[in-house]
């Protein structure tokens, strides 16, 4: 697998100017630093989450600093139906006419135990999650990205979901078929639509995830999600028009 970096990128004040973009998992860790950071770019950004006051505190950062203002989404991907996600998207398109970016960040860990003692029940939720609703929500969102002069599908994966790792589980399995999803997904878009749809790995980056996985890490070690965000801005922005179908790093391998 062709794995290239993009975390020197700089991206240009109004990089995403006018464009309505889509967050999953905006009200903490990567999501949070994505949103503020393409809010801070030019974008109106549709905050979807689980928990609504996360996304609220998420909102008014947003709009304290001046910067566009936010749509709150609140969205259960463990438990949302295909019928959930068409609702978003008929709403975004009422609103909006059409969506120029989707960020897929939220993810579910599930449990760092060998496959033999993995519950059936944990494994299902991580792929609902990481999985079934990446697919489910992408779906519905295609019609409204077609509407785009150039639309970007960005897809949160993992080094446990290109190189296997023992007792990752669920999520590493979860990973690989995000991986495997881009390409197909890139494959398919790539001659009929201007949609670029791309994989993007945070590394180790000072989150609630981070520490559930790694308790016993000192997170001062990490670097933080706002310290990740210029490849999630290259990604998202004009400047990786015609790039489609590939994995990132967002942090240098060392």
């Amino acid at each position: 697998m062709d794995i290239a970096y993009c975390g020197d990128y700089r991206a240009p004040a109004n990089l995403l100017a006018g464009r309505v973009i889509l967050v999953t998992g905006a009200g903490d860790g990567i999501g949070r630093a994505a949103s503020l950071a393409y809010a801070r770019h030019g974008a109106t950004v549709i905050l979807a989450g689980r928990t609504t006051a996360k996304l609220e505190a998420v909102y008014d950062s947003i709009v304290a600093a001046g910067l566009p203002e936010p749509v709150i989404q609140p969205l259960d991907l463990a438990g949302a139906s295909e019928a959930d996600y068409q609702t978003v998207a008929d709403a975004l398109v009422a609103e909006f006419g059409r969506l120029d970016g989707l960020l897929h960040n939220a993810s579910e860990l599930g449990q760092r135990t060998p496959i033999a003692n993995y519950q059936a029940g944990t494994w299902q939720k991580v792929m609902q999650v990481n999985v079934n609703a990446t697919f489910l929500l992408t779906k519905a969102l295609l019609p409204a990205l077609e509407q785009s002069a150039d639309g970007a599908i960005l897809l949160t994966s993992s080094g446990v979901g290109r190189v296997g790792r023992a007792f990752w589980g669920a999520y590493a399995v979860s990973k690989f078929a995000i991986e495997g999803f881009c390409q197909v997904l890139a494959g398919e878009l790539e001659d009929t639509t201007r949609i670029r749809v791309n994989c993007i790995n945070p590394g180790a980056t000072r989150t609630r995830m981070r520490a559930a996985a790694y308790p016993a890490e000192d997170p001062r070690t990490l670097k933080t999600p706002d310290d990740i965000m210029p490849g999630y801005l290259y990604l998202m922005g004009p400047d990786s028009l015609g790039v489609t179908g590939r994995s990132f790093d967002a942090q240098k391998k060392v």
